[in-house]
């Protein structure tokens, strides 16, 4: 569970996990893109530092196509994190 939390404390991999999870099955060129259209000044290196971080956390998956490694969002250990600490609802309105 600490690797999700170390994965999520940086705002880049958060911005890539919502990438992914706006357009899943996204390869490295077409993240990179995205974030340079953003006007991320990131580098490829790092995009794909961060997003080994995304898969040793579990938080990401690949898949290679052909020569392509293309990138998944997982978000079953998110679901993990709520399993383990349900929100209730009835004590936010007191």
């Amino acid at each position: 569970m600490a690797d999700i939390y170390r994965a999520l404390s940086d705002a880049t991999r958060r911005r890539l996990l919502d990438l992914l999870a706006e357009r899943d099955g996204m390869t490295l060129f077409e993240i990179c893109s995205r974030l340079i259209d953003e006007g991320t000044g990131s580098s490829r290196q790092a995009i794909s530092q961060h997003l080994s971080v995304l898969e040793e956390s579990g938080l990401l998956a690949t898949e290679r196509v052909g020569r392509t490694k293309v990138h998944h969002f997982t978000p079953e250990p998110l679901r993990e994190i709520t399993r383990r600490w349900p929100l209730d609802r009835q004590d936010e309105s007191s």
